[in-house]
């Protein structure tokens, strides 16, 4: 069934939004949170566990200390406070892919806590308030199989994989974003973006959000017009597990104009989780969403507290990299970039793409112009993030190189991506296994444009007359005789030799 929508317009003309987002960041640890088993992803199911991740009776945990360090480095990234005592509790529901019944996290003792991060959106910036980041662990995964959704309504059965249960989590959460207005979808997805670059850069995890290493709840409520900015808020939906950029942003607009649509008629928002469908761009209902209080939280009783020093967290503050936005002001300067350039840049999530694919080696300018030219639109058209494109910043180096010795032209280029996208091998390979190079042997050239003059005597005349303008059209007749391989500089300078006018 279709949800009733208005229009994004006439949403904002009543409705103020206030935004919150929860992101879990699955970390890089060799192993898991609480015990010794592998995180390594994609292995084969049920092979990456033990009695202590599979809940049972008299295993006992033990806390990584690598899980630690990533949480308080994350926390001190985003300007948290750093708890000198902290504890562990039990989050108690019941749900297939959690073998304990209880999930092992953090309550009202989390190890960081007020912190903010400042987003950058066309030129402006938003101070996003981070309420908390808190240690926990993941679930594992469930896979429904028969039925059309992929989903347990319609399924003939069910299997539930445990390898990346007990693999540690930090969750990531927002204070309420007020006041955003119309910016709300591009803010919400400025803020995963950035953080996920922050993640990366911290080198805590790879935050795929293609793999489930970053996901991100979105929670959105609606308040009568003007009574948002006072701290009335409506009652919220949270949508689960969102796992791409544009689906972030997009997800907020849904909801926004669904909830507008039942407030103005007269309806009420029930507090529920809602499913993101990636395919269709609509939510569904999950299921009614529990306070606090549903899940029974008491302190964890196998765990002992968590009290990092106060010269550890110093020591730790050292390790942080360079503020993302003092990154940003350098790396333009650097680079030479205009600022809607670098607005652009960022707004197309490529910065990290565009700062690799310089240290591989190529000018700052032939990076910015694939990613976001090129591989932006082909992304686009395969409805992926960029990052998640398949051509790597190396990959687009070694292209621009080969177009920097003259083997290539920005043509020929576009068909090394398309090999490289096949999976053909490295694009030296590809240009050799498809015949792609430059021809810039005059013997060939001389032929090809002897033949484009014998075949355009007008024009061949009109550069013997100083238009040499005019040189053009016999250039594009050579390229086409050859397939676009002739070099043209050559060639140009061959057609002037010819005709007088060299």
């Amino acid at each position: 069934m279709t949800d009733t929508l208005v229009s994004f317009e006439e949403t904002l003309a009543k409705f103020d939004p206030a935004l919150g987002l929860e992101v879990h960041v699955e970390l890089n640890t060799a192993t898991k949170m609480f015990c010794g088993c592998p995180t390594e992803f994609g292995a084969e199911p049920n092979t990456q566990v033990c009695p202590t991740c599979l809940g049972l009776p008299g295993a006992m945990p033990v806390v990584n200390r690598k899980g630690v360090e990533s949480a308080i480095r994350i926390g001190l990234a985003l300007h948290c406070q750093i708890a000198e005592w902290c504890r562990f509790a039990r989050k108690n529901y019941f749900y297939p892919d959690m073998p304990k019944n209880f999930q092992t996290s953090q309550y009202d003792e989390p190890i960081a806590f007020d912190g903010y991060m400042d987003v950058e959106l066309d030129g402006e910036t938003f101070r996003v308030e981070i309420e908390r980041a808190h240690m926990e662990e993941d679930t594992g995964k469930s896979l429904h199989v028969g039925g059309a959704t992929g989903r347990i309504h319609g399924a003939d059965y069910s299997l539930v994989d445990y390898n990346r249960a007990g693999i540690p989590l930090i969750e990531i959460v927002t204070k309420p974003i007020r006041g955003a207005g119309e910016k709300a979808p591009e803010i919400a997805k400025a803020y995963v973006a950035q953080l996920r670059d922050l993640i990366v850069a911290l080198g805590v995890s790879d935050a795929r959000m293609d793999q489930g290493s970053i996901r991100a709840d979105v929670n959105l409520s609606l308040a009568p017009k003007g009574q948002g900015s006072t701290g009335v808020l409506g009652t919220r939906t949270e949508t689960k597990n969102v796992n791409s950029l544009r689906s972030v942003e997009r997800a907020v607009r849904y909801e926004m104009q669904r909830h507008a649509a039942i407030l103005d008629g007269g309806g009420s928002i029930l507090q529920e989780t809602r499913h993101w469908h990636e395919d269709t761009g609509i939510t569904t209902s999950g299921r009614e969403k529990s306070d606090a209080e549903d899940y029974r939280y008491f302190p964890e009783p196998d765990l002992v507290p968590v009290a990092p020093s106060r010269e550890w967290v110093e020591e730790l503050r050292g390790t942080l990299p360079e503020n993302p936005t003092q990154k940003r002001a350098r790396l333009q300067a650097d680079w030479g970039f205009s600022d809607l350039e670098m607005r652009d840049t960022v707004g197309a999530g490529a910065l990290g793409l565009v700062e690799q694919t310089i240290a591989a080696g190529a000018a700052p300018q032939a990076a910015r112009k694939w990613w976001l030219g090129e591989l932006a639109r082909r992304a686009k058209e395969a409805d992926v993030e960029l990052v998640e494109y398949g051509v790597t910043p190396a990959q687009v180096a070694a292209v621009q190189t080969l177009v920097d010795a003259g083997s290539l032209n920005d043509k020929l280029a576009r068909q090394v991506f398309d090999g490289l996208v096949a999976g053909e091998g490295t694009p030296e390979e590809i240009v050799a296994a498809r015949g792609l190079a430059i021809v810039s042997d005059d013997g060939a050239l001389s032929a090809a444009v002897d033949n484009a003059i014998a075949a355009n005597a007008d024009v061949a005349d009109k550069i013997r007359d100083g238009k040499v303008a005019a040189a053009g059209a016999l250039i594009g007749a050579v390229m086409k005789e050859m397939r676009g391989q002739a070099d043209a500089g050559r060639v140009r300078e061959l057609i002037l030799e010819k005709l007088g006018q060299g």
